[in-house]
């Protein structure tokens, strides 16, 4: 990924800034995937491509300098529905003379927003260029077009050109747009306008929250975002229940940890599971009624006591849990311990963790790590410090693998279109259409999701998710080393245990196992250790 030289609140300071490499943001994200453009019918259609000054933008020489880079004065996209381009909608070069004129002309207190603006509109070049890729895939000159691909692309194209408007602070235009997006993505109709459903909501937010260009920031996004009620929570953990039931993401996950820390707990008398979110807060607990079942049915004799450190703000229905594993182990001559530390992450101590002698320790983190990532990453050290320091014998972390966590919001917004298309893209392969409980899950589980990564910013944007490249790094500089996961053909075996619809596979990568749909990777596991 190309260095973070422009964020989303402009440094004053611009002299000697190279905007040759802040251009490249999108570059981060390899490999796209849209089920739209994966279709049978979509692959043997003809999409009609973009222009050619639209096509061949990326010709233009990287190493212009600030001064030529703002002479342009042309538009990207046309100023209709924004569902259309025009030859003059790329970013024109005038002549270094102009452009210094023009550099000239601008009032300081402006020229920050200037460079601003341009900057996003050539990342939604860029983006748009990446759709336009996938799209022409496989297609035949002079075939006609189906309805369904005409109109996923054309949704393709408003949902684009509508966040490069909202991007740029162009309040008018974007809710131009919206309006039309509103009529198109449906709630209830194909996979792509559900998914384009969830990010029309988040733009939304985001456009409210929004100043007019020449402010710098948002308004209070955390106070009229961030809240969530009772009945919030309530749906909310609905939908987390049934996208566990419904979908492998969370299955997997506890799969390959379960069996991670079994071989970690081999031959050891006492052991600690210290898990992070207790998979926020999923009732039940079974990933640990799953664990305890194994243990107490190993070769040989099983642990003389199993303790369970739950951490989180949920103390309350940690309690619930732990009483209930508590029952289960009974049952099975288990001697379990169960005990709640009520701390978020970025507050958790040593200390608060209570160890015993001769007992083996092992750390569960499951889609929990990723909400500690910062801009400056000192929360996210802080974490991996206090867990380094209670030595476990290892660290699981499984997490979505996708990058979200990117200093442009308009590469952030691509990058979640590609993830959260494969998913609904699943989703309309195990469940009807008209199914409520897929409703449930798009709307209040990776909708969600989907409205964090969009209209939030600062401590109130939690949905930091990376790919397993960057944890690799993140990991390593905090002092772990990778301990390689190597039960590839367990994983395919319980894939078909599970009956997960056909598309799904598990590959690996450097040691890590991933699950995916199709091309797309969607959640991936890793070991860690001292």
């Amino acid at each position: 990924m190309a260095p973070a030289l422009l964020s989303e609140e402009m440094n004053d300071e611009v002299s000697g800034l190279d905007l040759d490499t802040s251009l490249s943001a999108l570059a981060y994200y390899t490999r796209s995937y849209l089920p739209i453009f994966e279709n049978t019918a979509a692959a043997d259609t003809h999409w009609v491509p973009l222009p050619d000054e639209v096509r061949n933008y990326k010709k233009l020489k990287r190493s212009q300098s600030v001064a030529e880079s703002i002479g342009s004065n042309s538009s990207l996209y046309s100023g209709g529905n924004g569902s259309s381009y025009s030859s003059s909608s790329v970013i024109s070069r005038s002549s270094s003379t102009n452009s210094l004129n023009s550099l000239n002309s601008l009032r300081k207190f402006h020229f920050r927003d200037h460079i601003w603006t341009y900057t996003q509109r050539y990342l939604a070049a860029e983006a748009v260029e990446e759709a336009a890729a996938a799209a022409m895939s496989n297609s035949a000159e002079g075939e006609v077009e189906e309805e369904g691909s005409r109109d996923g692309m054309r949704l393709v194209q408003l949902l684009i050109a509508c966040a490069e408007a909202v991007a740029c602070r162009d309040k008018t235009h974007a809710s131009a747009l919206l309006s039309e997006l509103r009529a198109d993505a449906l709630v209830f109709g194909s996979s792509f306008q559900r998914v384009a459903s969830c990010f029309v909501q988040g733009l939304e937010d985001r456009l409210s929250l929004v100043q007019p260009l020449g402010a710098v920031g948002y308004n209070n996004i955390a106070a009229t975002i961030g809240s969530v009620g009772d009945t919030d929570w309530e749906k909310r953990e609905e939908s987390l229940r049934l996208v566990y039931e419904i979908c492998p993401h969370i299955k997997f996950g506890h799969f390959v940890a379960n069996a991670s820390i079994l071989e970690a707990f081999e031959g050891e008398n006492f052991v600690h599971v210290v898990d992070l979110g207790m998979t926020l807060g999923l009732a039940q607990g079974q990933q640990w009624c799953q664990l305890i079942h194994s243990l107490a049915n190993r070769s040989g004799r099983p642990p003389r006591r199993i303790r369970i450190t739950g951490v989180g703000l949920c103390v309350d229905r940690y309690k619930i849990i732990g009483e209930e594993l508590v029952a289960y182990a009974q049952k099975l001559d288990i001697n379990l311990e169960f005990s709640a530390v009520e701390s978020n992450l970025e507050s958790l101590q040593p200390h608060d963790i209570k160890r015993e002698d001769r007992e083996a320790l092992v750390v569960n983190s499951i889609l929990q790590l990723h909400c500690v990532v910062k801009e400056s990453r000192g929360a996210l050290n802080s974490v991996l410090r206090v867990i380094h320091r209670l030595s476990p014998k290892v660290l699981v972390l499984v997490e979505q693998d996708s990058s979200h966590n990117g200093p442009f919001f308009l590469g952030r917004f691509m990058e979640a279109l590609h993830y959260y298309s494969a998913i609904f893209d699943s989703l309309e392969a195990m469940l009807p259409k008209y199914d409520t409980r897929r409703a449930k899950i798009e709307q209040f589980y990776f909708g969600e999701e989907i409205k964090n990564i969009v209209s939030c910013e600062g401590p109130a944007r939690v949905e930091r998710h990376e790919r397993v490249d960057q944890w690799r790094r993140r990991m390593s500089r905090a002092g772990f080393q990778a301990a390689p996961i190597k039960m590839m053909t367990q994983a395919k075996q319980w894939l078909g245990q599970v009956k997960a619809c056909e598309g799904y596979t598990v590959m690996e990568e450097k040691g890590c196992l991933i699950l995916g749909w199709k091309s797309k990777p969607i959640v991936a596991a890793s070991c860690w250790k001292c």
